[in-house]
């Protein structure tokens, strides 16, 4: 059985991680966009035909399932996937945990994007799922590019920057850009000692399995691992390597729990996929 995901860049990887982690016998397709990234600045047009012609590729190389771990492709993009190819091919997107961290009735920080942090979408998802609490609103100019580029020097920059920013009584931040559970040990290490991460990663990765039927305990087989870079054939950019999953994905191997996820991280396993 073959999955495909679909991101403009190493958005992807977390969820990746988990399926590799979860299901180790699915083959997995990894189509990133390094001649279109980012897409965060991009139109919605140019973000809904690349995600739809590269989806068509995905089925025709034999994607059985179909998943977008990126908010702003989701949001932008998810509808006309699913007009095309639901009910045959399943299409699982991605929200961030906002619903999860407010049920905890801790303090929230959203950390996302400048783009997302000023748009209609994170505003409409922090009022349908915020239960009414405050929560504060982080941008993060420059770290997911940072974390394309495995840049870690300058990721550690945004996140000095970004956690100056955060509210000290904030104990809950939810990780509203996909990129950023690759580097959420040195988010935990930025803020107070009790300050709890969420992201949706494995959540998504779940939900995939759930959508397949594939619920049951991974099994002794390693699928293959195919990456398509704009199109074309191709291997996980030098920059993956910066980070433990991305070097455990070119490894081709099952991806280790502990690369995923550290102690003091909540990654939901039930709502922030759609």
């Amino acid at each position: 059985m073959t999955v495909a995901l679909i991101d403009s860049g190493f958005g992807l990887l977390p969820t990746t991680g988990w399926l590799r982690h979860l299901a180790p016998e699915l083959d997995l397709l990894l189509f990133l966009d390094p001649d279109g990234a980012p897409w965060g600045p991009r139109t919605a047009s140019f973000v809904t035909d690349r995600l739809l012609s590269t989806a068509r590729l995905a089925v025709q190389r034999g994607a059985e399932a179909i998943v977008v771990p990126c908010n702003t492709a989701t949001v932008t993009a998810i509808d006309a996937l699913r007009a095309e190819f639901e009910p045959r091919v399943p299409v699982i997107g991605t929200v961030p945990a906002v619903k999860s961290a407010a049920a905890t009735g801790r303090n929230i920080a959203v950390w996302a994007t400048v783009r997302t942090t000023a748009s209609a979408y994170q505003d409409r998802l922090i009022a349908d799922h915020a239960n009414g609490r405050p929560v504060a609103r982080v941008a993060c100019p420059g770290l997911a590019e940072a974390i394309d580029h495995g840049d870690m020097a300058a990721a550690t920059e945004a996140i000095a920057d970004a956690a100056g920013r955060t509210p000290g009584n904030c104990d809950s931040v939810v990780l509203g850009c996909t990129h950023y559970p690759l580097v959420a040990r040195e988010i935990l290490r930025s803020l107070p000692a009790g300050t709890t991460l969420y992201d949706s990663a494995e959540a998504v990765a779940r939900q995939t399995l759930r959508r397949l039927d594939r619920t049951g305990e991974a099994r002794g087989t390693v699928g293959a691992i195919d990456v398509v870079l704009s199109g074309r054939r191709g291997n996980l950019p030098a920059g993956a390597h910066a980070h433990p999953v991305g070097r455990a994905l070119a490894a081709a191997g099952r991806v280790p729990r502990d690369l995923l996820l550290s102690a003091a991280t909540r990654s939901p396993t039930a709502a922030p996929a759609i």
